[in-house]
């Protein structure tokens, strides 16, 4: 089995989970566990922020484009649902009728307005943000489980140094001090790409976030342009 997959059979990381106890390996397992749930975060938060642009660049060029028909034929029609399509479909849905029945927007009419344009984005920057809370726990939980391993291994090591020095207790004394090193490197392997991924992800929906304000103020000045502000009824 091991000529198959030689990498395996000397890996060190491998070699100290075999060697570690059961509670040694239930550290590894939980550093393990903890890696492929930042990944996936990884993976899917990625995803959502390149739809994000790519319905971005989308939406401002039809709307620069097709403004007037943009104001008064309704929502346009988005292949993915993204926080521009959603800004775009509150509009539609909450501030159109209120000025297509009156054919012109007051200062209460704004401030309705720009009441549900803020409630949208604060909703979509809580849906780009989600998980990112997971990666946080990460990066301070990894190296701590890591230390733990370490000092777990280090105690087996003096305690079978204590025990006598026989050739059983001496394999079992490089068992300790193989899984205090390995879970310190696991921890490390595991924080440090939790930490990367989480401050890029959390500055990117920042960024989003702002990039969302912009486009509902040119959604609303548009708004305003076309159909025109009155300071009274």
């Amino acid at each position: 089995m091991n000529h198959l997959f030689p990498y395996f059979a000397v890996n060190p990381i491998a070699e100290a989970y075999r060697s570690s106890d059961l509670f040694g390996k239930g550290i590894f397992l939980a550093l393990f566990a903890l890696s492929i749930t930042t990944w996936v975060i990884l993976l899917q938060k990625s995803l959502q922020n390149r739809r994000a642009e790519k319905g971005k660049e989308s939406f401002c060029e039809t709307i620069k484009q097709y403004r007037e028909k943009f104001l008064s034929n309704g929502l346009m029609a988005s292949p993915m649902v993204h926080p521009f399509y959603s800004i775009t479909q509150t509009l539609h849905e909450k501030a159109l009728p209120i000025v297509k029945e009156r054919g012109f927007i007051t200062p209460p009419d704004r401030e309705m307005i720009e009441a549900y344009l803020h409630t949208t984005i604060s909703n979509e920057s809580k849906k780009l943000k989600e998980s990112l809370s997971i990666l946080s726990i990460t990066v301070s939980l990894a190296p701590f489980l890591g230390l733990l391993g370490t000092v777990w291994g280090i105690l087996i090591t003096f305690s079978q140094l204590q025990s006598g020095a026989s050739q059983a207790s001496s394999q079992l004394v490089m068992g300790g001090l193989s899984m205090a090193l390995g879970t310190t490197v696991c921890g490390l392997i595991v924080a440090i790409p939790a930490l990367v991924a989480y401050n890029t992800l959390k500055n990117k929906a920042t960024d989003l976030t702002i990039e969302m304000e912009d486009y509902a103020t040119l959604l609303l000045a548009y708004l305003e342009k076309g159909y025109g502000a009155k300071e009274k009824l």
